[in-house]
């Protein structure tokens, strides 16, 4: 499967209802084509629980290394993305909701003293939770908590999501003063990176120039790179050719187009560079991907 992502790099789709506005879903890295989930962000909280293998997981420019007992907190319309490490797989709980759901109504005391100077904060973006950290191991045992919730299902299952939700936002508030939160990103760094992001998934299929990019955040050139660098680990050229490929992987599967047909829809004007690229991100030739997934 592949993320769904709109230009803006927000992920479609729905984390719950209007009327439960929770998504609690079991991933594993292999299941995504590319065995990594795209950069993407969204207004909801997400809280990770890794059950096996490990995780590379970057949150704005900050990486972790998180294991299988360990957790993550992201916040909210913060850039992610994650990938597997040494080839291994890893299959992690993921519990997405909106703020919303533990604040109630606009303007409440819930959301005015407790949670908005946490969520509008550009210095918490991200809580990486380990087990030998007390309060952090009590976040840990709630996110197991809620997994058994999850999976027996019982009359009161929402209820008791919800306490255990607020239980956790307890043990945040009271511990982001601790001096220990990660990420000192600048807010108008992550828009500028947004926006060099947005441009490309908007212009993917045509020429762009490194000036075309600096010009979208009124940077000069040396600077904007220095800055993508930076925050994406990875240099604009090598995000749009991933990019690229993410997006010829449906075209491979769905069209009827032949192999030159699809890398000059998705920007490459060379098939021959196109297939180096696809066999040296996805371990096959687009060739052999096509006849695998059956097309």
């Amino acid at each position: 499967m592949q993320l769904e992502i709109d230009h803006e790099q927000k992920e479609l789709k729905p984390h719950g209802s209007y009327e439960f506005p929770v998504l609690i879903s079991y991933e594993r890295l292999s299941y995504f084509d590319t065995k990594e989930f795209l950069w993407h962000w969204h207004p909801e909280i997400e809280l990770t629980l890794v059950l096996e293998g490990d995780i590379a997981y970057r949150v704005n420019d900050t990486l972790y290394h998180l294991k299988a007992g360990e957790g993550l907190f992201c916040n909210t319309n913060v850039l992610h993305t994650g990938c597997r490490l040494h080839e291994e797989d890893c299959s992690y709980l993921s519990i997405t909701f909106h703020p919303r759901f533990l604040y109630g109504y606009s303007s409440s005391i819930m959301q005015s003293k407790y949670m908005s100077h946490i969520l509008k904060s550009p210095s918490l973006s991200s809580i990486h939770f380990a087990p030998e950290v007390k309060w952090q191991n009590k976040v840990l045992k709630r996110l197991e908590q809620i997994r058994k919730l999850d999976i027996k299902r019982g009359p009161s299952m929402e209820l008791k999501i919800q306490v255990a939700l607020l239980k956790i936002w307890q043990q945040i508030y009271e511990h982001t003063g601790s001096g220990d939160m990660a990420g000192t990103e600048n807010g108008r760094d992550t828009e500028r990176i947004r926006q060099i992001m947005e441009y490309m998934q908007d212009h993917y299929a045509e020429k762009i120039t490194l000036e075309d990019l600096a010009e979208q955040v009124h940077l000069c050139k040396s600077e904007s790179c220095r800055l993508f660098k930076r925050y994406m680990n990875e240099t604009m050229f090598e995000y749009l050719l991933d990019y690229r490929i993410e997006r010829s992987l449906e075209l491979l599967r769905q069209s009827g187009l032949d192999v030159t047909g699809v890398a000059g829809r998705v920007g490459f004007g060379d098939p021959g560079y196109y297939a180096r690229i696809f066999k040296r991100k996805m371990g096959c030739t687009p060739l052999e991907y096509r006849k695998n997934r059956g097309c």
